[in-house]
């Protein structure tokens, strides 16, 4: 019985096999036989393939990898300092760093960073434009179907413009809590056109910027990571800064101290030369003592100025530029022929879908829908 059943799986198989050839071989008919059909399916998607490539602008991208270095807790070389001064139980900042690497494409992102670069002078390849960057952004260019769609929304904001005065007043205001909607559009391009990206390993930064021009694009790259430096270096040295700035004052105010105090002392030893008396050697006793811990703070203070100088040099992070900012030779994105073969495949593709399967599908439904009609008619 065992070797009937093989038998019989085995005369069933040559004839699905031959099945399937033969639904192949027929498939490969009908579309030679719709040749003509496909090709100007392929021309049709030629054509819509090139307007498509060619109403699409350049763009060109450009990445700088940072390589930043952890916050210091500057617990290590100033506690060493601070111990070969005689400067014991000082704080130094062993406080974690609440602004990690973490949290740059965030910054960059942000509406006060984006808006410090509105003013950021750029300058095209070509030389024709020289103007601020957010100014270049009106002179970048727009595939065809973007201005289409954008028509209702220009003519809202035309007719808005009419009875908007202030807004046009306060246009080139720039106040991050509150932007007009030409500066939010423009926020909002901005945005899409900068971006940074952090790996969580190994905290390398990349900033890429894509826009139209390569020597825009260069320059926008490299500004916003100058102002990225900036932003994290001001905000780590801030403390710091803080603490050397009140010890500053605190220093001349003991440093004034002390001096009144040893001018007092030498204007008395002046005009006691010679005294014995126990009340002016008790005087001039209290005078000394003055004097004495004066000096001692005004050391003390001295001393921990120097060490807070040194923790604002240290508190400044370091950015290794691993790959820096040059101005691209060729444009970003997907090619102008990837596009055009891209469209030809699509209309070939659903040219032969429609002869294979479409055409029969759309007949059959519609004598199916049909079919009612009829037999009421021959009734």
């Amino acid at each position: 019985m065992a070797e009937d059943k093989n038998y019989t799986n085995n005369a069933e198989r040559p004839r699905e096999d031959e099945e399937l050839e033969i639904d192949l071989m027929e498939y490969v008919r009908k579309l030679w036989a719709a040749r003509k059909v496909l090709l100007k399916a392929a021309g049709i998607g030629a054509v819509v393939g090139v307007i498509i490539a060619l109403s699409i602008p350049k763009q060109y991208t450009v990445e700088v990898t940072l390589s930043p270095e952890s916050g210091k807790s500057g617990g290590g070389s100033l506690s060493g300092m601070a111990a070969m001064l005689g400067i014991g139980g000082m704080n130094l900042g062993s406080e974690a760093d609440a602004l990690n690497v973490s949290l740059f494409p965030d910054i960059v992102a942000s509406t006060p960073f984006i808006l410090e670069l509105f003013n950021a002078h750029v300058t095209t390849l070509d030389g024709e434009v020289d103007t601020t960057f957010v100014a270049y952004l009106d002179e970048q260019k727009a595939p065809w179907w973007g201005a289409v769609m954008g028509l209702p929304g220009a003519a809202i904001g035309g007719v808005k413009s009419l009875f908007s005065e202030k807004e046009e007043e306060d246009g080139n205001k720039l106040d991050p809590f509150h932007l007009t909607e030409d500066q939010a559009k423009k926020v909002e391009a901005m945005r899409k056109a900068i971006t940074a990206d952090v790996d969580k390993k190994t905290g390398i930064t990349t900033v890429t910027v894509t826009l139209q021009d390569p020597m825009v694009t260069a320059a926008i790259t490299d500004t916003v990571v100058v102002k990225l430096q900036e932003y994290i270096t001001a905000y780590r040295v801030s403390k710091a800064q803080q603490d050397c700035a009140y010890l500053e004052q605190l220093y001349k105010e003991r440093q004034q101290e002390y001096y009144a105090a040893q001018q007092n002392y030498a204007n008395y030893m002046d005009a006691n030369k010679g005294v014995v008396l126990q009340s002016a050697l008790t005087e001039r006793e209290r005078l000394q003592n003055d004097m004495n811990l004066a000096y001692q703070v005004y050391s003390q203070v001295a001393t921990q100025l120097q060490v807070a100088r040194a923790k604002v040099q240290e508190a400044k992070p370091v950015f290794a530029v691993v790959e820096p900012a040059s101005v691209p030779l060729l444009p970003s994105g997907t090619s102008k022929k990837v596009i055009l073969v891209g469209f030809i495949f699509l209309a070939v593709a659903g040219a032969s879908a429609w002869i294979l399967f479409g055409r029969e599908f759309f007949e059959n439904l519609k004598e199916g829908l049909n079919a009612p009609q009829k037999e009421m008619e021959k009734k």
